[in-house]
């Protein structure tokens, strides 16, 4: 019998890879910055294995979002038509500046280059 778990499951292993590979990290990389073992975020990814809340935030952390856009599907994360005029489109477009910026900052700490 199929647990009720395993459609939230699939939901969360594919936004992990989507805003990972958004990100440009490895999973090696993804799971460091969320002090989690590459084999665990194999196995979450792979849906083989559920998550504690607390780990639900150190990846959303990681990945520099909400914790909520890990469990909401993809469908619901962005808007196909018409971006720039719905709320949900304005809201997708703010964070992938977001997750921009931190992307730029996390560069900048890693060299020691801040200058623009």
């Amino acid at each position: 019998m199929k647990s009720n778990l395993e459609p939230i499951r699939g939901i969360l292993a594919r936004n992990i890879k989507k805003y990972r590979k958004f990100l440009g990290y490895s999973q090696e990389k993804l799971a460091e910055k969320a002090n989690l073992s590459a084999q665990t975020l194999n196995d979450i990814e792979g849906c083989r294995r559920w998550v504690s809340s607390l780990t639900i935030t150190k990846l959303a952390k990681a990945l520099c979002i909400a914790e909520y856009q890990l469990l909401v599907p993809l469908e619901a994360n962005e808007t196909k038509n018409n971006r720039g005029s719905s709320l949900k489109g304005l809201i997708t477009l703010q964070d992938n500046i977001i997750n921009t910026i931190n992307i730029q900052f996390d560069k900048a700490k890693d060299t020691g280059d801040f200058s623009l």
